[in-house]
């Protein structure tokens, strides 16, 4: 049998953490976790769930995910942030993996709570994700704070009809921070790669934006919470297109 290393990153994940680790318990050989050096109990959380803490300063996602990947033990790898956990059908789907692995990658799917309902429509789902593979064949890659793990070509990937479960949002107000916080990596990457806005984007992308979600994916089927979500992503959109035709101005 394959041995497996489970690898987190964390920062202030106290509310999130345990229910992490109480998924994997049962499948990892080793449970590694980066800590972007928390103020609350993540650490004293970890260490009582028998895990390998190392402390790091936050580099950025792409990064820091990418240096937790070089210091697991295994080459086998499920990387999962502290806000996510396998249900039952992943951890038996793991469990048989680590017993007849042949050097696959594997996609999961990942259902998203949000403010308490599970998200069906609105691009939100099936939302899959690659986070098997062997660490020697693969990375993290993308622009912050929107990362992909990827694997090397001619890496066999198959997916798995099993979930990962990612509490994303627990309310209007953190979607809101959260926004207002990532907009502006988003411009920064936008801009640092020549990307240029104007006042017709500022205008119309937020429109689109919410079109899309609610109309087009479907989103006014989740009711309320579809609706609330369609909006705020069309308010993220305005602000990374006006963040950045600022930073442009200047």
């Amino acid at each position: 049998m394959h041995k497996l290393s489970v690898v987190i990153i964390t920062y202030n994940e106290e509310k999130n953490l345990q229910r992490c680790l109480d998924s994997v318990t049962e499948i990892a050989d080793e449970i590694l976790i980066v800590d972007s050096h928390s103020t609350d109990k993540t650490a004293e959380i970890s260490r009582a769930n028998g895990a390998r803490l190392i402390l790091h300063t936050f580099e950025g996602h792409v990064a820091q995910k990418n240096f937790a990947l070089d210091q697991s033990t295994h080459d086998l790898v499920l990387s999962l942030d502290a806000d996510e956990a396998l249900d039952e059908a992943a951890q038996a789907a793991v469990k048989e993996i680590k017993e007849n692995w042949q050097g696959e990658a594997y996609i999961f799917r990942r259902r998203n709570n949000y403010c308490g309902k599970w998200i069906r429509f609105g691009g939100w789902y099936p939302d899959k994700k690659l986070r098997l593979l062997d660490k020697n064949k693969g990375k993290w890659t993308g622009r912050n704070p929107h990362d992909k793990l990827e694997v090397d070509a001619g890496v066999p990937i198959k997916e798995l009809n099993a979930h990962i479960l990612h509490y994303t949002i627990a309310n209007r107000a953190e979607h809101l921070e959260t926004v207002h916080a990532f907009s502006t990596y988003a411009a920064e990457a936008k801009f640092e790669a020549g990307k240029k806005s104007s006042i017709l984007k500022v205008f119309f992308a937020p429109i689109f934006k919410f079109l899309k979600g609610y109309v087009f994916q479907l989103g006014f089927l989740d009711g309320g919470k579809g609706l609330q979500i369609a909006a705020i992503s069309a308010y993220a959109s305005y602000l990374r297109y006006k963040k950045l035709r600022e930073m442009g101005r200047k």
